[in-house]
């Protein structure tokens, strides 16, 4: 399986990038999710791979033109409950509603709910065979299971900032995959037909959520024991900043136990699975697209980037 080490980020602790997993890695399980795909879709998916990885950023630069983005990238769920089984929080959205309403479930996040409608659109797009909006749902919907993934993305306290930790969200998505990805093994079975797509998907979150008081209580317990090699200075370019160490981030991974990995290769076995179930609740539609067709979505790429430049982000700061 072809696997690219490309780190398109800078990584700072004064700076960070606001953008979950940091683009690397939402790039890498878009690109990689590609390959677990069965070959009446693989030579649609191959075809288009490098504009599906490029647009597995999508979601977050949309957070600089658009409210609601922020939402459904994220569910905070120890506003609810403290520990798993997720019994309080419905698993469906009427359900939900129903009990907290729809204003505190978009003020603590969506995104379990938003999987699902975005699976569904990317169902009814292949079932109309409209290339553009097929390309454009995938890599969406390959960000925002990347996202559940993820802790932090799971807390209230998203970035350590309720107990002193601040900048741990770049610590863990970014710094970490910055230094160890090189050595992570990406290998994952081939993609498969997901029965019950909203129960996979809050098992998902279920098992971000169990994780997260670990990500939060060994970094604190190694602050502890290195307080004065937490921090290091690198240059990125003509700039000096200030870093994880990698003494500091090292013991961090080894605490975690390939915690990273292990999420990243999940991530990229539901986001192949995802697709996958799309296209067969869709009838399986035959995905013919030759390589002369290609969409050329590189304006919208363009566009994208251009906001970011441009705009302030709106919703949270995840790695301030």
């Amino acid at each position: 399986m072809p696997v690219r080490y490309l780190f398109a980020f800078v990584l700072s602790v004064c700076f960070l990038a606001s953008n979950p997993w940091g683009f690397y890695a939402h790039k890498e399980i878009n690109y990689l999710a590609c390959f677990t795909l069965p070959p009446e879709m693989f030579g649609f998916y191959k075809t288009n791979i490098s504009t599906i990885q490029e647009l597995a950023v999508r979601a977050d630069q949309r957070r600089y033109a658009i409210d609601a983005e922020a939402p459904r990238h994220y569910i905070d769920l120890d506003h609810y409950e403290q520990i798993v089984p997720i019994d309080t929080v419905p698993m469906y959205w009427d359900s939900a509603v129903a009990k907290f309403g729809e204003e505190t479930l978009q003020s603590y996040g969506i995104v379990p709910w938003h999987i699902l409608k975005v699976k569904s659109w990317l169902t009814y797009a292949m079932k109309d065979r409209d290339y553009e909006r097929i390309i454009k749902l995938s890599a969406d919907l390959g960000h925002y299971i990347a996202d559940a993934h993820v802790p932090l993305h799971t807390t209230e306290n998203y970035n350590g900032q309720m107990t002193d930790q601040k900048g741990i969200h770049g610590l863990w998505e970014s710094r970490l995959p910055e230094i160890f990805a090189t050595d992570y093994d990406y290998f994952t079975v081939r993609a498969e037909y997901i029965d019950h797509p909203m129960q996979a998907v809050w098992a998902a979150v279920s098992e971000s959520f169990a994780a997260k008081d670990s990500v939060l209580d060994l970094e604190r317990e190694l602050t502890l024991l290195m307080p004065n090699t937490k921090y290091s200075f690198e240059t990125r370019g003509t700039t000096t900043v200030k870093v994880y160490s990698k003494e500091f981030s090292t013991a961090y991974h080894i605490a975690l136990n390939n915690m990273v990995e292990r999420r990243m290769k999940k991530a990229i076995y539901m986001v192949g699975s995802m697709w996958y179930t799309a296209w067969v609740d869709a009838g399986e539609p035959s995905l013919e697209f030759e390589l002369a067709q290609r969409l050329n979505l590189q304006d919208e790429v363009d566009s994208l980037q251009n906001l970011m430049r441009t705009s302030e982000i709106k919703g949270r700061m995840e790695t301030h």
